[in-house]
This record gives C-alpha cells, sequence and structure tokens, in this order.
C-alpha cells in the first residue's frame, strides 16, 4: 500500500506487585490458645536482622517478604543488605528484583549498574532493557510459518480492495472500484474512487463473484472502511472520512481526517448515523474491532497520548450505550512505529498490523493475547505465510472453522491491494500444561485455595488464580518458554518456581511445599527447630559461645521475650567421639553458658533449666567403636531448646 493511498483511503492515515500476596496480619507471638504459642519467624527475623546480625538466606526471606507484596522501599533495604554481604550464591533473580526496588525509590543509576551487572549474570536476559529483544526474530517468523494455506478471495478488482468482516452470511469488504453512476469521483491523489463498503456471498467468494455496494445510507461520496457488526446485526461501527449529514468536518490545517462512526438498523435499514463521542476534528480514530463480549471497543488513532504515529486503544461500551474514555492498550502492544488494524477473535487474541514490531517490511500482522487478568501476552509475528516485504493487515478469523481473510500488497496481486482468504492449518501457540499443587511442607497436606501467580520470563504478571480444595492448579501455556511459578497461602512464606516447558504439546507438573512463616509449638517440642537450629556453635572444645551461635540465640530470646510465660529445658549433646566422661562435662558447659547468655540478655533464670547429656542420647548407632560418616556424627551433635511451659 502506498503513502498516499494510506491516508486517502482511510486504511492507515497516521493510524496507518497487592494481590492475594498480601501479608497476613500477624497474631502476637505471645497468643495463647489451646495449649499452643504461634511464633512469627519472619518478624523474629527482622528484629534479629535489625540487632546487626547478617545472614544471606535472612536477607532473601525479608527482601522477599516485602518484594512480593508491593513493598518495593523496603524490599531495597534487604536486598542492599544481601548485596552488602558480597556473597556469592545470590540468584540472579534477586539482581532484577534489586534494580526494580532501586527504580521504586528513585535511584536510577544504581539501578542501572545493577541492571548491566544482571544481564552480564543471565547471559544477555532481555529484562534489563526495554525492548531489547527479538534479536533472533527471523528464526521466530520462520518457527510460526508454514500453517496456512492461502489463496485469493475471488472478490479482488484492479483497484484496492481490503478488510473483511462477516455479515449474515456475507463478507463486507472496502473497495476502491466503482460499479456505475452518474457521477464517478476519483481522490486525486490516488486517481482511484472513493472508497466503499461492499458485499457478496460467501458461497460466492470462491466462483467468479459480483460484489455490491452494501448500503446506500451507509456510503457517502467520501470514504468509507472496515465495519463490524454486532452479534444481534442491528448495530455497525465504521470508518468515514469527517463527513455528516453533508457537512466536513476539518482540522486547523484544513485537512478531514477520519472518524469511527455508529449506525443502527431499524425496519433492515441502517440509519441514526454518529460519531462516536470520542472522536475528533484534530485527530484519526479508525478500524473499529469488539471484543466477544461486545463490552470493548478497539480502535486505531492518532490521539493525544498515542506513543507512535498510531496506536491501538479501547473503550468500554456501558449498559447504557455510553463509552468510556479512551485507554492505550500500552507499550506492549505499542511502539513508535504505527499500530493499527486490530481484530480480536473469539479466543481473545488481538491481531493487528504493525511496522513497529520486528518484521519482514512494511506492515506485518501480530497477534497477542489477552489474558485473565487483562494483562497482553507476548507479541508474535504470525509468519511469512500471511506477512511479507510489503504491507499486510486487516486480518480477520472465524476461531471455529479456522477459516478467514487478510489484506496485502504483496507482488503477484490483481490490484494495489488484494484480499486474500486462509485456512490456518496449525495454531501459532503450542499448548502445554503447568500443573501442579501447593502443600505444607511440614505435613505435605495440600494448602486449600491457595493464591498462585503465573509470570513470564521478565517477571510480568500473565495469570492469577486459587488453587482447589486439595491445593492443585493448571495453568494454559506456551511451549518452550519460561515461567516461574508463584504461590502463596496466609502465615506461609510466599514461594516461586521456575518452570520450563517443553517443546511439544504436554505437561510439566511443578509442585510447590510452602514453609510455614508461623511455627506452632507445645509443651515438649523443640523451640529450634521453628529456625532450624540444630546445634549451638561453640569454639573447639570450649563452652565459648561464637558469632554464628548468638545468631540463633537471638532468635531464642527474641521468642522468650515475646512469650513471657514460656520455660525452656536446653539440651547440649555430642557425638560419640572422644571420652563418655569428657563429653558428658563438656556438653554440660555449654548448656549452661547457653543460659548463661540468655539470662545475660534480662531471661529470668527460673525460665531457665539445662544439662548437658553427652553421648547419652545418639540419635542413631555411631557408638563408640562404629564406623561412621561426619554427617552421621553431625546428627548427634545438637541442642535441643525444650518447651517445659507456656
Amino acid at each position: 500500500m502506498k503513502p498516499n493511498i494510506l491516508f486517502c483511503i482511510a486504511l492507515l492515515i497516521t493510524i496507518s506487585i497487592t494481590g492475594y500476596a498480601q501479608k497476613a496480619q500477624v497474631k502476637l507471638a505471645n497468643k495463647e490458645y489451646e495449649n499452643y504459642a504461634f511464633i512469627d519467624a519472619i518478624k523474629t527475623y527482622e528484629k534479629v536482622a535489625e540487632k546487626g546480625y547478617k545472614s544471606a538466606e535472612m536477607f532473601k526471606k525479608l527482601g522477599n517478604s516485602y518484594y512480593f507484596n508491593a513493598q518495593l522501599d523496603k524490599a531495597a533495604k534487604w536486598y542492599q543488605a544481601l548485596f552488602e554481604m558480597n556473597t556469592s550464591d545470590v540468584e540472579t533473580e534477586y539482581y532484577y528484583r534489586y534494580a526494580q526496588c532501586l527504580r521504586a525509590i528513585g535511584q536510577n543509576d544504581k539501578a542501572d549498574k545493577i541492571l548491566l551487572e544482571f544481564t552480564k549474570k543471565s547471559g544477555g536476559d532481555s529484562r534489563g532493557t526495554l525492548y531489547k529483544k527479538n534479536t533472533n526474530y527471523l528464526e521466530q517468523i520462520k518457527k510460526n510459518s508454514g500453517r496456512y494455506t492461502i489463496e485469493d478471495a475471488g472478490i479482488n478488482s484492479i483497484y484496492s480492495d481490503y478488510g473483511t468482516t462477516l455479515y449474515n452470511n456475507r463478507i463486507v469488504f472496502t473497495s476502491a472500484r466503482d460499479t456505475g453512476g452518474i457521477s464517478q469521483r476519483k481522490h486525486k491523489w490516488t486517481n482511484q474512487h472513493f472508497t466503499n463498503l461492499y458485499s457478496a456471498s460467501l458461497d460466492q467468494i470462491s466462483a467468479e463473484a459480483k460484489p455490491t455496494k452494501f448500503d446506500k445510507n451507509v456510503n457517502s461520496k467520501f470514504n468509507e472502511s472496515t465495519p463490524v457488526f454486532t452479534k444481534d446485526l442491528n448495530t455497525m461501527y465504521f470508518t468515514r472520512n469527517n463527513f455528516l449529514d453533508g457537512k466536513k468536518g476539518k482540522n486547523a490545517e484544513k485537512i478531514t481526517l477520519l472518524k469511527i462512526y455508529k449506525a443502527t438498523k431499524v425496519n433492515n435499514t441502517w440509519t441514526d448515523i454518529e460519531a462516536l463521542p470520542f472522536t475528533s476534528d484534530n485527530y484519526n480514530t479508525a478500524h473499529p474491532a469488539l471484543s466477544p463480549d461486545e463490552k470493548t471497543l478497539y480502535f486505531a488513532s492518532d490521539m493525544p497520548g498515542t506513543i507512535g504515529q498510531s496506536d491501538l486503544f479501547k473503550v468500554t461500551i456501558n449498559i447504557d450505550g455510553s463509552l468510556s474514555t479512551p485507554e492505550n492498550l500500552g507499550k506492549n502492544i505499542n511502539t513508535e512505529g504505527r499500530e493499527t488494524f486490530p481484530f480480536v477473535s473469539q479466543d481473545n487474541e488481538l491481531y493487528f498490523s504493525s511496522d513497529g514490531h520486528p518484521g519482514l517490511g512494511g506492515l506485518d500482522v501480530f497477534v497477542s493475547t489477552l489474558n485473565n487478568d487483562s494483562a497482553w501476552g507476548t507479541v508474535e509475528n504470525v509468519g511469512s505465510d500471511i506477512n511479507s516485504p510489503k504491507d499486510d493487515f486487516a486480518y480477520y478469523i472465524d476461531t471455529t472453522s479456522r477459516k478467514g481473510f487478510f489484506t496485502s500488497n504483496k507482488d503477484g496481486g490483481k490490484g494495489f491491494d488484494d484480499i486474500y482468504k486462509f485456512l490456518e492449518l496449525k495454531k501459532i501457540k503450542c499448548e502445554h500444561v503447568l500443573y501442579g499443587v501447593v502443600t505444607d511442607l511440614s505435613t505435605s497436606a495440600g494448602l486449600a485455595n491457595a493464591n498462585i501467580v503465573l509470570l513470564d520470563e521478565q517477571y510480568n504478571k500473565i495469570q492469577t488464580q486459587q488453587a482447589d480444595a486439595q491445593g492443585k492448579y493448571s495453568f494454559n501455556v506456551e511451549c518452550d518458554k519460561i515461567y516461574f511459578v508463584r504461590a502463596q497461602y496466609p502465615e506461609f512464606t510466599t514461594t516461586e518456581v521456575k518452570a520450563e516447558t517443553k517443546k511439544e504439546n504436554e505437561k510439566t507438573y511443578v509442585p510447590i511445599a510452602l514453609e510455614s512463616s508461623k511455627c506452632k509449638v507445645a509443651i515438649g517440642d523443640d523451640l529450634g527447630k521453628c529456625f532450624n537450629i540444630k546445634m549451638i556453635y561453640f569454639d573447639l572444645d570450649k563452652s565459648t559461645i561464637k558469632q554464628a551461635a548468638a545468631f540463633d540465640l537471638e532468635k531464642i530470646l527474641d521468642v522468650l521475650e515475646q512469650n513471657p510465660t514460656m520455660k525452656l529445658d536446653i539440651r547440649s549433646h555430642t557425638d560419640s567421639r572422644q571420652t563418655f566422661k569428657y563429653n558428658e562435662a563438656l556438653s554440660d558447659r555449654r548448656a549452661k553458658a547457653t543460659i548463661d547468655w540468655l539470662i545475660s540478655k534480662g531471661i529470668s533464670p527460673i525460665r531457665l533449666t539445662g544439662k548437658g547429656y553427652g553421648e547419652t542420647q545418639l540419635v542413631n548407632n555411631c557408638a563408640d567403636g562404629v564406623s561412621c560418616s561426619e554427617e552421621e556424627h553431625q546428627l548427634n551433635r545438637r541442642s535441643e531448646f525444650i518447651i517445659t511451659a507456656l
């Protein structure tokens, strides 16, 4: 399609994380209920961290607890602490999260540096830079090709024919042909007739079709194009030059632009033609398309707020017929170039043409899917069957028959623009299922109604759903992609799992086990298990508490302070190496040293008892004379904090 035609026949012109993951309200840790105490481990970690103790795992948990709840300023604090440790085992994703948090608090220069490190460590992952992807787009186009059979639609003339829709078993399209009349008006820029709407029987288009003008009340002496009809066939939206009731509107430069009009069928006659309220003399609106539920109208425009030369917008059609304020579809769809000719299939697939997304030249047809959370999915080129080095646009498909039409001015056509019909043999997206079950890590029980979030490789949210009563979930996704599945449940630590789908149509099982953020304890339980404290570390053969031990004891101290009636019996154990007497004495000194440390921090002595058991309570068979591995001996070297009163 030539540039002047783009303007004259209305083809293009210039158009051419709070969710369910909100942190559960934390119960006071000293609450007593049926002889149980509930301990908020995250809260304790934060208190311990505030005292200056450092742990990479702790900082990750603290950062994530805020990041997943969209409290990025607080997450930044703990991610910063994580990175200041200069540890080598920080996963790549934390660089991305940290950079996002830095942006949220206005530290853009530092965020850029972190993103640079992210890009290096992730092997060129595109998340760090906007639109810096699709370097292999020709390979992707090739992958999406070979899915159609295509032939001439049988309705073309030597003039421009484009844009198709269906109406009452007829194809309705735009044409610059002139089928007679006293006055044969031609546009001086193109030497073609102004475009009108034409129609032909679907039964005839495979033979020698003879299209006729659609309706004299709709067609005017200027350009009409790209209609769309409601399912009851009583309302149509279409594009026309700014002309109504014999009056032609112009902008400040005296140019007549495009508007979208609405017509209503009354007694089998199209009447009550009116421009939609968001149209204007000062910008173009064109190429209307309806959502499957007919509650949303999509269109192309260069109105204020447009990102590029022309963008795709949408308005909500209210119950009373009024329309909302236009909303730009955003940067995932729109580019600095031209996005135009939207069409939405029954499967909520948005097909549109663009010269801004990577293509083969001119306008190419692209597709994106509207997800359950109203976000647009990945934009993909539909392939070289449809697209060419020329302009390819006005895509229409019936999702039941997989038959449809598109327009192109590619070589070999009959006229300036020609309409082609096609049969889609294979869908563009390989269908895959990610499924799994969300369980309690400690009990393996399914967590009913857990909140599940599906994210793409760039951490954009795709879908959100609740697990069923057994904790099961399932997502329909694309093949050969990387996803992240995030599970959230009250009083459990949010967990995210990477899932990589295969190229075949199949299923991938992704179970997710959540760790409780609250530890439920009773008399006789080991408080140390709440924080995975297996042993308190001392200097070799001594009872001097090391820094690592103090870090763990701070957790115990915090719980005791929150639960003033709680009492503990502190038990220290050794393995069987060294003599029986030596082990008994050493463990006893260490138990008492632990008690003394807690007393020095303000815990009453009457709340603490303790004893060293040496090697008398081995948890395995690693006694004297038995050959055991270091790991097996380690199981016997343990510290216990047994609750004796609540």
